[in-house]
């Protein structure tokens, strides 16, 4: 008997540490019951992809919309250029301008430019002529000795004054339209490099794009790029183009990375030098969509004659699929967005507590400033 009490109060002893770990599952097994459930659509996840979708589209509505902005990837493709326009084709002449500024620049040269200088050409020619004929030897065996003459002299110095001032006056009026921009929507920075080009958009989210000629089918190996006739002709053609919208007035800041370059594309009627450690600003607005093409003009080294320009000219909205496809934002458009998905997202988790918080916070004060 006595050893059989020692066996129950052993027994009892054994039971109880037994019956106090049975009750801490039990009490855990309303936190611990979450993880399988959410670990059990993960593993079906796969079997019911519309399911989840669907439970992910109705939980947040905001994510689901917001998803497809930050990464849409419609890349445009490049156009073909168009013969005659933006493109050397052999004329004797500029290149058809489409900026006003090459317009009027064009106007002037072919108009009252060239009626000058073929005016000035031709009355020099009949001088010379008249001059060879009428004081000839044969017919002036005795030179005239008459060394002054003071109507000769005045006009020849104020006929030139007067031609000068006839050629300033539009020219300067020019050069101020050229280099006194209004308000940029866009701004490009140009960089020239031995012997490509680097072209940063600093309002469009700082990326940066390089530009290199692209080479003859037979100067690659297999699988590498090379020049279609849609890229344009040999030696104009690279591999990325300068995109900008049409109809907006774009700033370049124009600069280089080693020795003096230039940037010039004939139909925009803009050509300024890049130099090392200064920028230089010109701009253009051009209206007509389409492919234009440049090349450096100043002498820049061994391949000064392989770092073309080419410029694409787009719509407003394929301008800003391509700053999207290039991992830019549209100026402006950030900013907006995340605002949008701010108080959108925001009042969900914030509504419930908000009316709480309003309900109590004012009944304390008034408690507060009663007593």
């Amino acid at each position: 008997m006595k050893y059989l009490g020692w066996a129950i109060a052993l027994a009892a002893a054994g039971l109880t540490p037994t019956a106090s770990g049975a009750q801490t599952p039990t009490e855990a097994a309303p936190q611990a019951t979450p993880t399988p459930q959410s670990a059990t659509p993960a593993a079906e996840a796969p079997a019911t992809p519309t399911a989840s979708a669907d439970a992910i589209g109705s939980q947040a509505n905001v994510p689901a919309t917001a998803v497809p902005a930050p990464g849409p990837a419609p890349a445009i493709t490049f156009a073909a250029p168009t013969p005659g326009v933006g493109i050397p084709n052999g004329d004797i002449g500029i290149q058809q301008q489409v900026t006003a500024v090459g317009q009027g620049a064009a106007a002037f040269h072919n108009g009252p430019l060239l009626i000058m200088c073929a005016g000035i050409s031709l009355f020099v020619l009949l001088l010379l002529g008249y001059t060879m004929i009428k004081f000839r030897r044969s017919a002036n065996p005795t030179p005239s000795r008459t060394s002054h003459n003071t109507l000769i002299e005045v006009l020849w110095t104020v006929i030139p004054v007067l031609i000068l001032v006839a050629i300033a006056i539009p020219s300067i009026r020019l050069i101020r339209a050229q280099y006194s921009p209004p308000p940029a929507d866009v701004t490009v920075k140009v960089i020239g490099n031995q012997w490509y080009w680097t072209y940063a958009y600093p309002d469009n989210g700082g990326f940066e794009i390089v530009s290199n000629i692209l080479k003859e089918k037979k100067e690659v190996a297999a699988g590498v790029r090379f020049r279609t006739e849609a890229d344009g002709p040999p030696l104009l053609a690279v591999d990325e183009r300068l995109v900008i919208p049409a109809g907006k007035v774009v700033k370049f800041i124009v600069t280089s990375a080693d020795v003096i370059h230039a940037f010039w594309i004939p139909a925009f009627w803009n050509k300024i030098d890049a130099v090392p450690g200064r920028l230089n600003e010109t701009w253009v607005k051009v209206d007509r969509p389409g492919v234009y093409y440049g090349q450096c003009t100043e002498l820049c080294g061994a391949r000064h004659a392989y770092m073309p320009i080419v410029v694409e000219v787009v719509p407003e909205p394929t301008f800003n699929a391509w700053i999207a496809s290039k991992g830019g934002t549209p100026k402006g458009a950030a900013p907006s967005t995340e605002a949008a998905v701010t108080t959108t997202a925001a009042p969900a988790p914030a509504a419930p507590p908000a009316p709480a918080a309003a309900v109590e916070q004012p009944a304390l004060n008034q408690a507060v400033t009663r007593n």
